[in-house]
This record gives structure tokens, sequence and C-alpha cells, in this order.
């Protein structure tokens, strides 16, 4: 699974930044990891030197393996509140996208003994 991090001019995309969400990325989808290809993570202040209580945005996308992306978005405070929560959604609706793919796949037809 491939991490790519991108931020906005607002906030600082330094090397330990881009370490530290690729941590929590890792740490919230470690689960799905083989599923998936590529999760893109973008960081940004929508409210820039205005300031504001939530004013910092986490959107992350998630490539499953031959499925359509799974976005989710999460803002906060913090820029590390704002990736936390998005980390959390994604592996949220991961869950529910791909355990229910895996559920389907083991099930035998009409919910009785597959066919000789």
């Amino acid at each position: 699974m491939h991490v790519q991090v991108n931020t906005d001019n607002r906030v600082e995309g330094s090397d330990e930044f881009v370490r530290g969400v690729q941590a929590a990325v890792a740490g919230a989808l470690g689960r799905f990891a083989d599923q998936l290809t590529r999760v893109e993570v973008h960081v940004g202040d929508e409210n820039g030197p205005k300031g504001g209580t939530n004013d910092l945005r986490c959107a992350m996308e998630a490539r499953p393996a031959g499925l359509q992306p799974v976005a989710v978005t999460h803002t906060a405070p913090t820029a590390d509140q704002a990736i936390d929560g998005a980390a959390r959604k994604l592996h949220t609706a991961l869950g529910r996208v791909l355990d229910k793919l895996a559920d389907h796949k083991g099930r035998t037809p009409m919910g009785g003994a597959p066919h000789a």
C-alpha cells in the first residue's frame, strides 16, 4: 500500500509530517493493506489566515484493487486530529465495502448448499 501525502500552501509538509501521516494511515488501515494499491491524503487549512475552530481538513481516498475508490473527509482544530479522524472514518468505510464483498463471495447460492 502506497501512501501519498499532499498539503496545501498553509500546511507545512515536512518529511517528519509525511512520515507521521504515513504511520497514522498504516496503523488505521493495516488490516486492509494487502487489498489497497494506494491511499491519497490531502491536508489543508480551509480558512487560511482567518483562523477558525475546525479549519484543518483532511481528505483521504483509498484505492482498493479492482474496486472504485473510497473517500472520506474530516475537519478538526489540528492537522493531527483531522488526520486521525479521517483515518478512522476511512477504516470504517473500507470495512463496510470490503467486508460486504468478502461476505458476498463466501455465500452459497440462495443460502443453501452448493450444487455438485
